[in-house]
């Protein structure tokens, strides 16, 4: 179905995407774009242009046997919900089943993902069961794209997919912990007609009491509304505050220029 799919669209002069080939997008002039985005066999339309997002449903439906979903409402473990003002995404089912699976949906809430004074606590226990920690911690980091603020804790926890102990599996449940207390978060686009572009840098200097290394978080925004949100260690320890913050910078800086090519499918 896929190359198909691929051969319909290019037929109707939709251009595949370099960064993500699931992507296909059409200029139509004027401002006007149409962009569809398949997932197996799911596929997302979205355009501002209303009477070429009939022409391609017509196609797709004389073409393939599909069925219209209407406006889009729940993708991937993701829920959107639309107003004036623009679209919120939030995983909130997907966290109630992860909390359900485990068993931690009575569990004690927390106001903090992490207790950054007692890092050194996820270093004490005995080691724990490696596929759990694992399955928990992956299921973490997809919750973190609409979730930036779990972002740093579940960077730690990230760390120790092979060296885990007691202690980090307790962060871990920490994590899960402050996902109950704060269930309606998420990440809201505003409707703009800001068309600016801007990165947020914020490092702290050796801030690793495991091997005092810098981790650099940066948040590309395009238009006015967050792209993403990133937390990463840097991969030396730098000797100079002035040092950690140049590495930072240059990091989040060539962030915000991939995202922003990829979300206008230029050439990096």
């Amino acid at each position: 179905m896929v190359q198909s799919f691929l051969e319909s669209c290019q037929r109707l002069g939709y251009i595949q995407g370099q960064t993500d080939h699931t992507l296909f997008v059409k200029h139509l002039g004027s401002g006007k774009i149409m962009v569809l985005i398949i997932y197996v066999d799911d596929i997302i339309i979205t355009s501002n242009h209303t009477e070429e997002m009939n022409s391609i449903k017509e196609m797709l439906a004389n073409e393939f046997k599909v069925k219209d979903l209407s406006a889009l409402k729940y993708f991937l473990g993701m829920e959107f919900s639309r107003s004036k003002k623009g679209i919120f995404v939030s995983q909130r089912k997907y966290t109630l089943d992860l909390l359900n699976e485990i068993g931690m949906l009575r569990s004690r809430p927390r106001k903090t993902p992490i207790e950054l004074r007692d890092e050194r606590k996820m270093f004490e226990g005995s080691l724990v069961d490696k596929g759990r920690y694992q399955q928990l911690v992956g299921k973490l980091i997809y919750l973190s794209h609409t979730r930036t603020n779990i972002a740093f804790a579940v960077t730690l926890v990230n760390q120790y997919m092979h060296d885990r102990c007691q202690g980090h599996l307790n962060a871990v449940y920490r994590i899960l912990r402050y996902l109950k207390q704060t269930l309606g978060k998420g990440l809201f686009f505003r409707k703009t007609t800001e068309r600016k572009d801007e990165v947020f840098i914020d490092v702290d200097w050796a801030g690793s009491v495991y091997d005092r290394k810098s981790t650099s978080r940066y948040c590309p925004m395009v238009w006015g509304n967050v792209v993403t949100l990133r937390s990463k260690k840097q991969i030396v320890v730098t000797r100079s505050n002035t040092e950690v913050e140049y590495r930072a910078i240059d990091h989040g800086v060539f962030e915000a220029r991939i995202k922003l090519f990829i979300a206008l499918d230029l050439p990096a």
